[in-house]
């Protein structure tokens, strides 16, 4: 009796090990290149975060992120509309098949909403990334200042109020 209990329970073990690495080889499709959180004053609610990707498999979609340090993470865009710059929340972002996606300063990014602790520059965090064929992945992103701008860059900056 006993050993078909110590069985049963290395065959259930097996079979999840089996199912982690098989689950690890799937989300090993998508690699982090470079990416980080953009550091602010403490009484700014929220902030961005900027990643590339690359997609060594088949194409897919991103369509959402969780950030446990934010209320709400969601994906935006950058559209012009009568001559003003504005963002836009978005339902994802295509990954072509061995392609990337680079989400910057300058375009497309990750807004996080409602940050519920304050972003610590130099210091590390956690988000998940969230596929439309239902895969996840977990990222962990420096916390930086923003990128260094250049003069012209700078006279030209738009607060978000």
């Amino acid at each position: 009796m006993e050993f078909m209990t110590l069985k049963l329970i290395f065959k259930q073990l097996f079979n999840i090990c089996l199912l982690s690495c098989l689950s690890f080889t799937a989300m090993a499709q998508i690699v982090l290149v470079d990416g980080y959180v953009r550091a602010l004053p403490a009484t700014v609610p929220n902030s961005a975060a900027y990643i590339t990707i690359e997609n060594h498999g088949d194409a897919t979609r991103l369509v959402a992120v969780d950030a446990s340090f934010a209320a709400e993470a969601q994906l935006h865009t950058l559209i012009e509309e009568n001559g003003m710059i504005k963002m836009r929340q978005v339902e994802g972002f295509d990954i072509d098949s061995h392609g990337s996606l680079v989400l910057s300063e300058s375009g497309n990014h990750i807004m996080l909403m409602g940050l519920t602790e304050p972003l610590v520059v130099d210091s590390e965090v956690e988000m998940t990334l969230e596929f439309a064929d239902g895969t996840v992945q977990e990222i962990s992103l420096p916390v930086k200042k923003q990128a260094p701008q250049s003069d012209d860059a700078h006279k030209h900056h738009h607060h978000h109020h």
